[in-house]
């Protein structure tokens, strides 16, 4: 597979590896106490690394609209990368030339320990969905090929987001991109949408339908000559049409019946789109047969939805540029966002790639178009998706914050004022780093944070505080886990000190600074001791 090459890479494709893992402070929540969607301020790659311990592959759908790279934005990369090389090509503000292919640099850089440690939080039956445009589409491309791998690569989207056009260039563009990748391609399943404006014209005893005729469309490509297996009869029963004026078909001919082939298109006989042995024979109720106007007879599906997978060239209106800038505009009373996504669109995104309980993660967050969009599906079909946005900028609190509050609560003023969808979130900082540069645990982190990274680096589940013991993290999976740590001295397992196991369990993981319990003895007790720090798992 070709490999995207540029200066300073070297220094970059581990470097998530050694961001260093901060905890995650709540300054408030609105709503709700126990709220689970968050927005945290702060940079994204640390914050992505600090959501790791407890959402390390659940998240279903990410969305992302991280900066074009336009040589127009003054987009900041904060990341601490101690490489000489890198530092010549990673300044604060991205160079404006158009020529200047160090920015290229400097953005491909930015993102690739973004990327990596988006993949480790994407579930395997997730999609990631990312924003651009051609100024880096191809190296994103590129990039996205090595990280997801090609073959997890589902679609690339173009959607239009100015319909005069850019008037510059000497090309008027009208699209944007958005690229698709999956997690695990094979586990990938997308919903269908609903069509507006479609509805059903037949009705039998189950429900409603409309028909799809069973002919395979392209006879050029598809007929009796290269698929003789799938050209052979249906039986139509003619002489006793339904109330819909639709006739029963069968498999078997009998007395009565009427003989139905695929017709011949252009010297080509056409084939059915079932084989005779496999569908045909397992879904034969849901074929019926009519005769046309041109006294054919053809036979059809029944097709009992009202929905179809989304296209790949989108051109709703709702999806326009112009209408992000004045949804933004109706919720903030007035511009304070350049260039937001549209509702609609990420609405669509989340739709096919999620589910009612699923997690929706956006660390580019910008305006809270996501935070908007998932508030909006939850109160439409009551689902119980939630959010996580992450914004570096200062703009977190007054911007991306107020705008979902006010989504929450409702906007606008007397007759146009638009209803709350209701929900919550909790606000966060980035807080103390867990380990200092010698790799020791940070004294100045609140314990209980340490205690929650432990139990989530060894069971990937929800930590709850046990108030019956001072050193037990939980039961999980008839294991136990004990945490035995002191802030202020050493801590030794010893014979003396196994009373801090308060409860039965088949196997015991115990966390402390030394041990004097010899290995034989260990494992006659069915304990598996860790020394602390050396090996707590480091995400």
């Amino acid at each position: 597979m070709p490999t995207l090459n540029w200066i300073g890479k070297e220094a970059v494709v581990n470097h998530h590896h050694d961001v260093p893992f901060k905890t995650l402070e709540k300054k408030y929540t609105f709503g709700a106490d126990d709220s689970e969607n968050k927005i945290i301020h702060g940079d994204n790659l640390e914050a992505l690394k600090a959501l790791l311990p407890e959402y390390e592959g659940r998240i279903k759908c990410i969305y992302i609209d991280p900066p074009y790279n336009t040589g127009k934005e003054n987009w900041v990369y904060n990341d601490n990368v101690n490489s000489p090389k890198i530092q010549k090509w990673l300044g604060q503000v991205v160079g404006k030339e158009a020529e200047d292919l160090s920015r290229h640099d400097k953005w491909l850089c930015m993102m690739y320990p973004r990327l990596k440690l988006l993949h480790q939080l994407l579930s395997d039956d997730g999609a990631i969905f990312i924003s651009i445009d051609d100024n880096e589409q191809a190296h994103l491309k590129m990039m996205c090929d090595e990280i997801f791998g090609s073959g997890n690569f589902v679609s690339q989207l173009s959607i239009i987001v100015k319909t005069e056009g850019r008037r510059y260039g000497g090309i008027a563009k009208t699209h944007e991109i958005v690229l698709i990748y999956s997690k695990t391609i094979d586990e990938l399943e997308f919903n269908e949408i609903e069509v507006e404006g479609k509805k059903f014209h037949f009705f039998d005893n189950i429900g409603g339908f409309n028909l799809q005729e069973l002919r395979n469309q392209n006879a050029r490509a598809f007929n009796s000559s290269n698929r003789p297996n799938l050209r052979y009869p249906f039986y139509a029963d003619m002489l006793n049409p339904d109330d819909n004026g639709l006739c029963k078909v069968y498999l078997e001919n009998a007395v009565g019946l009427t003989e139905v082939y695929p017709i011949t298109v252009n010297g080509y006989e056409s084939v059915w789109r079932w084989g005779k042995t496999e569908k045909a024979t397992r879904q034969l109720s849901d074929l019926v047969a009519r005769k046309g106007t041109d006294n054919i007879i053809r036979v059809y599906q029944k097709m009992r939805k009202l929905t179809e997978a989304p296209k790949s060239v989108l051109m709703d209106k709702d999806y326009l540029s112009i209408k992000g800038t004045r949804e933004m505009q109706e919720i903030m009373q007035s511009s304070v966002f350049d260039f937001p996504k549209p509702i609609k669109l990420i609405n669509l995104f989340i739709q096919i790639a999620s589910d009612s309980d699923s997690i929706i993660l956006d660390s580019f967050a910008g305006s809270g178009t996501t935070a908007h969009a998932v508030l909006n599906l939850n109160k439409q079909d009551g689902g119980n998706r939630k959010f996580i946005l992450v914004e570096m900028e200062d703009y977190a609190e007054n911007i991306t914050a107020e705008r979902v509050r006010r989504v929450i609560n409702g906007y606008g003023e007397d007759k146009n004022k638009m209803e709350g969808t209701g929900g919550s979130f909790s606000y966060y900082e980035l807080g103390e780093r867990l380990f200092d540069d010698d790799g020791n645990l940070n004294t100045e982190v609140d314990e209980e944070k340490i205690r929650q990274y432990v139990w989530f680096s060894e069971t990937h589940s929800p930590y709850s505080k046990d108030a019956e013991s001072r050193y037990k993290l939980g039961t999980f999976n008839d294991t136990g886990y004990y945490f035995y740590y002191e802030k202020e001295r050493l801590t030794t397992l010893s014979n003396d000190t196994l009373n801090i196991v308060t409860e039965r369990a088949d196997q015991y993981i115990i966390y402390a600074d030394a041990c004097i319990i010899p290995e034989k003895e260990l494992s006659a007790k069915h304990i598996i001791f860790k020394k602390i720090p050396r090996d707590i798992r480091r995400f």
